[in-house]
C-alpha cells in the first residue's frame, strides 16, 4: 500500500517537471545517475544561458558517469565536459570522450594540477562528497578559474543541516553566511578589511548555493551619486518617525 502511493506521488510529481530539458536529458542518459527531482529545475534556469556554447564545464563527484551525458546533451557538442572522482574506475568514461581527473577534492596539490591543465573555466558543479571542507575548498579554489559571467555551483548543500558531514560550528552554510556579511562589506561606508572582493553574487536554492563572477562589476566604485531633479516638497528622514512595532523573533530560527 504504502510502496503504490509513492509510486503515485513519484509519477504525480514528474509530471510536474516534465518539461525540464536537464530531466529530459538525464533519463536519455545510458550510464546510471541519481539526482533529485527538486534539483532540474534549478539546472534548467542556471545552465539554459550556456547551451549550445563553446564552454567548459566541469564536474567534482561523478559517480557511475551518468550525468556527464545529461551535461553532453543538454550543453551541446561545443561543449567541453570534465570529471573529477576520487574512484579511480572513473577513468573508464574517457572512452566516452570525456576528461577525466582521479584525486582527492580536498589535496590542493591535486587540484593544482587540475588547474593547469584545465585552464579556465565557465561552470564547476560540485556533486562529490558534500563534506564542508569539501564544499568551501571548492569555492575557494576554484573561483580564480571561472571566467567573467561564470559560475561555481555547490550542490546538495542540505548536508549542512546532516550529521555526518564535519563539525556543524563550520558548516558550509555557515561559511556562506559569512560570505553575505563579506560582499555587504564592499559598500563603500563599510569596514573594506572584511570584505569579499572575488564573488559578484550569491543565489541561494534549495540543497544549492550559487556564485557567479563579474569581475569588471566588482571593479566598480561604490559612491552616492543623484540626478537633476528638484524637490516638490521638503525631503525628511522619516525612518525614526515610525513608530509601529514588529515582533522580529518569530523570523530567525537558531539552530542548537
Amino acid at each position: 500500500m504504502a510502496l503504490r502511493i509513492f509510486n503515485k506521488l513519484r509519477r504525480f510529481y514528474l509530471r510536474a517537471i516534465s518539461d525540464s530539458d536537464t530531466l529530459k536529458y538525464f533519463f536519455k542518459s545510458p550510464l546510471k545517475s541519481f539526482k533529485y527531482s527538486t534539483y532540474f529545475k534549478v539546472y534548467d534556469q542556471l545552465f539554459y544561458p550556456y547551451k549550445n556554447k563553446k564552454i567548459t564545464f566541469l564536474e567534482i563527484g561523478v559517480g557511475s558517469g551518468g550525468s556527464l551525458f545529461m551535461w553532453r546533451y543538454f550543453f551541446g557538442k561545443k561543449a567541453r565536459i570534465i570529471g573529477i572522482d576520487l574512484n579511480p574506475e572513473a577513468k573508464k568514461l574517457e572512452k566516452y570522450g570525456f576528461e577525466i581527473y582521479v584525486g582527492s577534492q580536498k589535496d590542493k596539490k591535486f587540484l593544482q594540477e587540475v588547474k593547469k591543465k584545465i585552464g579556465k573555466i565557465d561552470i564547476i558543479l560540485d556533486d562529490g562528497g558534500h563534506m564542508y571542507d569539501q564544499q568551501i575548498i571548492t569555492t575557494e579554489f576554484f573561483i580564480g578559474s571561472v571566467n567573467d559571467g561564470g559560475m561555481v555551483v555547490i550542490e546538495d548543500t542540505h548536508s549542512s543541516y546532516v550529521n555526518g558531514f564535519g563539525s556543524s560550528r563550520f558548516s558550509f552554510i555557515k561559511y556562506v553566511k559569512e560570505l553575505i556579511d563579506k560582499i555587504n562589506n564592499r559598500f563603500c561606508f563599510l569596514n573594506k578589511k572584511l570584505s569579499e572582493k572575488k564573488i559578484w553574487s550569491l543565489e541561494i536554492f534549495e540543497s544549492f548555493v550559487v556564485f557567479k563572477i563579474n569581475r569588471k562589476a566588482l571593479n566598480i566604485k561604490s559612491f552616492p551619486i543623484q540626478n537633476k531633479g528638484k524637490f516638490i516638497y521638503k525631503s525628511e528622514d522619516f525612518r525614526y518617525k515610525d513608530k509601529n512595532k514588529v515582533d522580529l523573533k518569530r523570523y530567525f530560527v537558531r539552530n542548537k
